[in-house]
Formats: structure tokens, sequence, C-alpha cells
């Protein structure tokens, strides 16, 4: 029976772990174009450091862990980090490990992240049009992301996900090319509600495009039937003209699933998050270098995850977001 149980009884087992603050792209709903303020190199967890915490989230009952930014492939250690995840056995048997990424990389990095253990990965793809893409994430690089899930999907990688961002009159007009795309691949489709995570605060709930407006443009073009036993995901889905391939939609905001939330996130200065949009954080480096043993650390993400609110709060009339923006927390 794992350990990580909050106040309303939602068990915890996916640790997503930040490996980096950077990122080769500048998408305009996550970060300014220029002037973004770093985390200081020494503030930033080493391997080790990350392993161990790693370590005692499994011990605790975390069976999945998912590697995000900033972009991490960024981090030139980043297959030596996989590794070391892959290797340790939870009371199931090995940790799954996944990752989150723009895919730039990908080319060169998916054949040595399969064989060091990497199950699979979530793809950053807004967009099919190269213009604009390079308007949206500031950078002409759609073709290296197109190659990047090639290449995860020649070494095998599967399922590959690919995740969009549906924002209006930007490329709410694409919801079902971009579908056809991951369809006719193979790949699972997610369309994400913009979050209020924008480094520039500037998120507008009005003009936001919701799940409603996402279905309606796919059930223009599909047959969508919903997938039972969504448990804990974060997207709700649908077969698309009866199956297999499957469509999904993360409504945060308009269709909230906190209630079945068991994610905890650790950033990659070392700070412990019980949510996207907490305002407080557990300092865990601190505790690292200052010789905590394991119980300790294990106390401390109890003591986190007791803190949990029942939901984000978005709704809330006194809603705050979170200081840091997407990039630095990690999806």
């Amino acid at each position: 029976m794992t350990e990580l149980v909050d106040t309303f009884g939602r068990a915890h087992r996916d640790l997503r772990i930040s490996l980096t603050d950077r990122c080769s792209l500048r998408c305009t709903y996550c970060m300014p174009a220029e002037g973004v303020p770093w985390l200081p190199g020494p503030t930033l967890l080493s391997t080790e450091e990350i392993e161990r915490i790693t370590r005692v989230a499994v011990g605790l009952g975390v069976t999945e862990v998912r590697l995000t930014g900033g972009e991490p492939l960024l981090r030139p250690d980043v297959v030596d980090v996989v590794r070391r995840i892959a290797a340790l056995e939870g009371r199931d048997g090995p940790v799954e490990v996944s990752l989150t990424t723009n895919a730039l990389r990908l080319p060169a990095l998916a054949g040595p992240l399969r064989d060091a253990g990497l199950a699979r990965v979530n793809v950053s793809l807004d967009t099919l049009d190269r213009e604009r893409f390079a308007t949206l994430t500031r950078r002409d690089r759609l073709p290296d992301t197109l190659a990047g899930i090639a290449a995860a999907d020649a070494v095998g990688m599967a399922p590959i996900k690919i995740n969009a961002v549906a924002m209006r009159d930007v490329n709410d007009d694409e919801v079902v090319a971009l579908t056809r795309f991951a369809v006719d691949r193979g790949y699972e489709m997610r369309f994400i509600e913009q979050m209020p995570l924008d480094a520039g605060h500037t998120w507008d709930r009005t003009a936001m495009v919701t799940q409603a407006e996402i279905l309606e443009r796919l059930r223009g073009a599909f047959t969508l039937t919903e997938v039972p036993g969504r448990g804990s995901a974060p997207a709700e889905r649908w077969y698309v003209d009866g199956g297999p391939a499957t469509v999904g939609v993360i409504a945060s905001v308009t269709a909230p699933f906190c209630g079945a939330c068991d994610r905890v996130r650790l950033t990659a200065d070392g700070q412990l998050r019980s949510c996207l949009f907490a305002r407080t954080e557990t300092d865990l480096r601190t505790l690292l270098r200052e010789g905590a043993d394991d119980d300790a650390l294990a106390e401390a993400f109890r003591t986190t995850l007791a803190g949990k609110k029942a939901g984000h709060g978005i709704d809330d009339p006194g809603f705050l977001q979170p200081d840091r923006p997407m990039s630095a927390i990690g999806g």
C-alpha cells in the first residue's frame, strides 16, 4: 500500500521531474522571447541527487517517472538520468520512465534513450504549418520536430503521444489536421486547454479554447466514442471512427480531474510541489545538501502531500497564478 496518500485519499504514484528550466524553443504561451532568468547552475540537482530522491519516492509507492523541463533533452547527461531511474525497482517491478519533449534532439538521442530504458515520449507539436510553427515557437524548427517524432517511432517507443495546446485564432483551425496526422501514423493526439502558467501572466480564460469546442470540431470530421476507464490519467479519451486510434483532451480548466490526481512534481532546483498550481514548495535540495537521511526525505514527501488541496482553484475568486512559469515548474 502506498504511503503517499493525501488527506483526500488520493494515492500518488506518478513523479514528474524537471531536468532543466532551459528550452530550445520560445513558445509564446510559455516563455518570453528573451530575458528569461535561468536557474543558476549550482542550484540544479545533480544526477546523483535526482536518483536518490527518486529512489525514496519509489520506496513510497511511485511507479512512474516523467522527465520534463523546459526541454529535458538539453540536459547533457539525460541518457544517464534515464538509465539510473529505469534501473530502480518498485514494489510492483521496474519504474516506467517517460519523457516530454519538443523532439528536436530525438534524432540523435532516441536510440540511446530507448537502450537506457525510456519507455515512451510525449511530443509537443502545436501546428503542422512551418510558418505558424516559427511564429509560435520563435524558431523555424518544424522539420526537426517531425524528424524527432519519426526517430522515436523508428526505435519502437510506443505509444507516442502528440500534445497540442489549443489556442483561439492561432491553431484551433488545425484540430482535425493534427488528429489525422497522428491517427495516420499510429500516434495518440492530445489537445490541452491553455492554462494560466505563462511567464507573462497574460492568460485569459474568456479567450481559451475549451474542451467542448475541441470536441465539436473533431465530431465534424470523426465519429468519437468515449474510452472507458480513465482512472487517474489527465486526458479524457475517445476512439476515433471506432478505434483503435484515440484522441484525448486534457481539460484542466473546464473539466478538472483533480479528484483523481496521482502526481507530485520535482523542479530542476529540487523543490517538491504537490500541484502545478501550488503556491508553496518543499526544499528537498537543501535537505539533501545538509545531510538528511532517506527517512527525512520521505517525511518531506508526506508533509508536502498532506498539504495538497482538493483542487487547483483556477475558478476560485482568490486564485493566484504561480510565480514560476511552466518552464520552471516542469509539466
